[in-house]
Parts: structure tokens; sequence; C-alpha cells
């Protein structure tokens, strides 16, 4: 019974693990997005380009946060799974 116990928790850490990285998704295409509008509101005002790079640098830091925090979790549950022990 010991190993079908593992066997799951393994399974569905690995299953855990994918949903993560799917969190990844979401920060590409939000930087994506930044990245767009950055330039138009460069191409609409040239002389405040200072000001929106810095901006939109600071945004896509912010959303790069949610796709290493879900990379972190991801790791751990694979290769430093805290559930094996409650086993």
């Amino acid at each position: 019974m010991d190993n079908l116990s593992q066997a799951i928790v393994l399974g569905a850490s690995a299953i855990g693990a994918g949903l993560a990285m799917i969190a990844g998704l979401g920060p590409g295409i939000g930087e994506g997005i930044c990245g767009s509008k950055a330039v138009e509101a460069i191409g609409r005002q040239p002389e405040a380009s200072g000001a929106i790079t810095r901006t939109m640098i600071i945004g896509d830091a912010l959303a790069e946060t949610t796709g290493l925090y879900s990379l972190v979790i991801a790791l751990l549950l694979m290769f430093a799974n805290p559930f094996i022990g409650q086993l």
C-alpha cells in the first residue's frame, strides 16, 4: 500500500507542476501587450519615451515575478516534494 500511495502523490505532484507551469503563459502574454502599448505610446509622444520605458520595465518586472513563482513551485513539486514525508 505504501508504494501505491507514493505513486499517487508523485503523479499528482507531476500534474500540479505541469499546471503551475501553465501560469508562465500569463506573464508572457502580459509582457507582450505591455511592450506593444509602450511602443504605441512612444510613437504618439516621443518626448515622453524615458518615462514610458521606465514604467514599462517596472511593469514587466512585476509581471515576470508571477512566472518565476510558478517555476519555483513546479521545481519544488518535482525535486523537493514536501508531500512525500507526509505518507
